[in-house]
């Protein structure tokens, strides 16, 4: 099977300046994402797609391919459908792993995990995406949705609802392209933990997956570990 990473940043943030290449414990979001992916042999070539000269040189320089995005799927206006299908356009595996910076507690093991399953996971499902499990008592228009308010269960006990994370999707190129997105009709959901799930959305987001990356690097190294 053929599988080749995607990741895909460019400049101009909106929500998080420049968080691609901010300062993270003392690397990068980009860099922390193409070390892990690297890492897997399952993975015959990671690719970076980007509209920023200095990300593509930063990702050659640490191994990975360079593949450069037009302006126009890099502005704040196009549809990422447009952007999911032009990339996927470009490349020439049989399958795809996209892989979003914006997930750095996401480790190599879990990367390698997702593949081995994505490998098995058999005709019923056409694609594989991560999810974690939310236990909230959520709300649409006015009333609960998972649970009855008139006998309120604990947190523990709602149901398992699951919420995709996008810290990797795997399906194939052809599927990409058509569907125009990362996830296929049936995707099978590959369960991560709280901390994988941390997604950096907001300058908040960043300060909480960089304090819980310095807590986990500390233990780690405290064991004898090498992150």
């Amino acid at each position: 099977m053929n599988i080749k990473a995607l990741v895909a940043v460019r400049s101009g943030s909106m929500r998080v300046e420049n968080k691609n290449i901010r300062p993270f414990c003392g690397s990068t979001l980009l860099e922390e994402k193409l070390k892990h992916l690297l890492a897997v042999e399952q993975i015959e070539e990671v690719v970076v797609n980007s509209n920023s000269d200095s990300m593509l040189k930063l990702a050659e320089e640490m191994g990975a391919t360079p593949m450069k995005r037009e302006e126009y799927y890099a502005s704040n206006t196009v549809s990422m459908s447009e952007v999911y299908e032009n990339m996927a356009q470009q490349l020439d595996s049989e399958h795809i792993m996209y892989a979003n910076v914006t997930n750095p507690l996401c480790t190599t093991e879990t990367y390698i995990k997702a593949i081995e399953q994505y490998r098995i996971m058999g005709k019923g499902h056409d694609s594989l995406a991560s999810a974690a499990y939310v236990n909230e008592f959520m709300w649409l228009e006015g009333n609960p949705i998972n649970y009855d308010v008139a006998h309120q269960p604990r947190s523990q006990d709602l149901p398992p609802i699951a919420r995709l994370t996008f810290a990797f999707c795997l399906l194939p190129r052809d599927l990409m392209i058509q569907r125009k997105n990362v996830i296929g009709l049936n995707p099978f959901l590959f369960i991560t933990d709280e901390i994988e799930a941390v997604d950096i959305d907001t300058n908040l987001d960043f300060f909480i997956a960089e304090s819980l990356y310095q807590k986990l690097m500390i233990e780690k190294l405290n064991v004898g570990e090498i992150i």
